[in-house]
């Protein structure tokens, strides 16, 4: 199959590698050389503009930066240019608004679309191990299946188009939530004296338990490898779940949500990306906590 893959930094660039590696045809673009270089060197082809990268293609992979940039890339450079036939996959988070707008505008051109945002960080993205949760019709989601299982552990129709995003942005909302909440636990235990360790042994089969402490401990020396244990090199970046609670508090405010324990989370990580740590890792937040 000939794909077409926009977006190629620390998430794209794995997931392209990955389509490479399963014997597809990537055309890759992005805006960075260094990128395009990498996944030169992963098997794909290099474009220098989305329009000739598109051209011709079966599909269409995306993974941007925000909802504008998604927008402005689809109706100016792909709807209309890659052909009709061609299945369009957003993978990028943004907001529920303007994935519906795109999927619409997509579908009005004659174009099948998703949208289908992933779970899993950059070690995630590179192993191929990503939940995909996705958005759009029965049909477009059949023909999409095939080309995120390559890229996934899961792949997961939420509904129709937005649902995807909708189920990341409220996915991530918990995620931020739990993760202030594993770390403030490890913090006061080891303020009562408890070892780091045997606490884990304890939460990790008791009900405080979640994904933030078995797979992801904010704690190093604690649990799985984490970023934890990288002095917090993302991973998941502070910045993107940052970007990811405002999307969630943009859609709560929309749906006439409080989401009071989300508004605190966006807080919170608004004021520790203030302080310069949009680049580490979001669990690194237990350094402030």
């Amino acid at each position: 199959m000939k794909i077409a893959f926009i977006g190629l930094g620390n998430m794209g660039g794995g997931m392209a590698a990955n389509l490479a590696q399963a014997g597809h045809e990537v055309r890759a673009f992005d805006l960075a050389p260094t990128a395009l270089a990498r996944a030169e060197e992963a098997g794909c082809t290099a474009f220098t503009s989305v329009r000739e990268a598109v051209d011709g293609v079966d599909a269409v992979v995306s993974m941007l930066p925000n909802g504008k940039i998604v927008d402005s890339v689809y109706r100016t450079d792909v709807i209309g240019v890659a052909p009709v036939s061609a299945l369009l996959l957003d993978c990028s988070t943004i907001d529920v608004a303007t994935a519906k707008a795109v999927g619409e505008a997509a579908c009005s051109a004659g174009y099948e679309a998703v949208d289908a945002p992933v779970s899993g960080g950059i070690a995630a993205a590179n192993a191929g191990t990503l939940t995909f949760m996705v958005g759009g019709s029965d049909e477009a989601f059949a023909r999409a299946e095939p080309i995120l299982a390559i890229m996934s552990k899961a792949v997961i129709h939420a509904g129709g188009a937005g649902a995807g995003q909708a189920a990341k942005i409220c996915n991530n909302m918990a995620l931020g939530i739990h993760m202030i909440g594993t770390t403030e636990a490890f913090a006061m235990a080891q303020k009562l004296g408890l070892d780091p360790q045997r606490f884990y042994e304890i939460i990790s089969v008791s009900s405080g338990q979640s994904w933030s402490v078995t797979s992801y401990c904010p704690v190093p020396g604690v649990g799985p490898q984490s970023p934890a244990d990288n002095g917090y090199k993302p991973g998941f970046a502070g910045a993107l779940m940052l970007k990811d609670l405002g999307l969630a508090m943009e859609a709560a405010g929309t749906a006439g949500i409080d989401a009071e324990m989300g508004k605190r989370a966006f807080e919170l990580y608004s004021a520790w990306v203030a302080a310069g740590n949009g680049d580490v890792d979001f669990s690194g937040i237990i350094q402030s906590l």
